[in-house]
């Protein structure tokens, strides 16, 4: 499945079991483009005693996220379209908290959701990033023997926005790298190259923790928005201009950031016995 391009491998967990020491294992092997399946991440539908359901997402990596936009509207998708869940509100349990989800529906299938994505986290401390426990809006960093201005704001996952004049032509996949592993990000970071067309529009690409570039990112448009904000430089209601297609993104009053979009289901398959022991090695 995927949102806006940004794909992940959907295993219904209700009924297959992945053991835990085994998962991230078997997230690099399905996500591999060569050898396995080829995803950005692996998404577990999961029980929940606090909500509807439960989503957790392995990165490419291996490293778990703590919350994931494009996936969780893929998600909510595969439930739905699947009647494991048949109501077209929604929650779902993650690392960051429960999402409340409006699924907009057509003969019994989700075409787009509305997630309620929560309240933007702007200190450092809960970024996190190294330093004095402040917001930090277009702040110098060093990368690469020159420094580049930042905004930093976690959405349930940390983000690094940066804002270029041309992001089509910028080096983001020599300057992610640099910029994810920094030692400014002691748990490593999302970093969101945004070019600003007018108070309602941007173009952006992500660099993804764990994943590389992806060709869209729903927690980096809202950090992203959050970031446009906070420099005076768009609205709070912005369309983002990803690889992949458009999110629609609204920072409302309540503080809380809302995301619109679609999701697709590509295919439906099975991992042989074989493949999986290859994958994870004889339990």
């Amino acid at each position: 499945m995927h949102g806006l391009g940004n794909d992940f491998v959907v295993v219904d967990a209700l009924t297959n079991t992945i053991p835990e020491q085994q998962l991230s294992a078997v997230a690099t092997h399905a996500c591999d483009r060569n050898f396995g399946i080829g995803a950005d991440g692996l998404i577990l539908v999961l029980p929940s005693r606090t909500a509807n359901m439960r989503m957790r997402v392995i990165n490419s990596d291996g490293s778990e996220a703590g919350m994931c936009g494009n996936g969780i509207r893929a998600f909510a998708k595969y439930v739905f379209d699947r009647k494991i869940h048949t109501d077209p509100v929604l929650t779902v349990e993650t690392p960051d908290g429960v999402k409340t989800l409006k699924l907009d529906t057509a003969g019994g299938k989700m075409r787009s959701a509305r997630v309620d994505m929560g309240e933007p986290k702007l200190l450092r401390s809960e970024i996190p990033m190294k330093g004095d426990n402040t917001q930090v809006v277009s702040e110098p960093l060093k990368v690469g023997g020159s420094k580049i201005d930042i905004t930093a704001v976690s959405m349930g996952n940390p983000h690094c926005v940066t804002f270029v004049d041309n992001v089509a032509e910028y080096p983001v996949v020599k300057l992610g790298p640099k910029i994810e592993n920094h030692p400014s990000f002691p748990a490593r970071t999302n970093v969101e190259f945004v070019e600003v067309l007018n108070q309602k529009e941007i173009n952006m690409r992500v660099w993804e923790r764990g994943c590389g570039e992806t060709l869209a990112c729903g927690t980096g448009s809202c950090a992203s928005v959050v970031a446009g904000v906070l420099n005076h430089l768009t609205s709070r209601k912005v369309t983002v201009h990803l690889k992949g297609g458009d999110l629609l993104i609204e920072w409302l009053g309540d503080n809380h950031l809302y995301m619109t979009g679609p999701a697709e289901e590509v295919f439906v398959g099975e991992v042989c016995g074989a493949e999986y022991k290859q994958w994870i090695g004889d339990i």
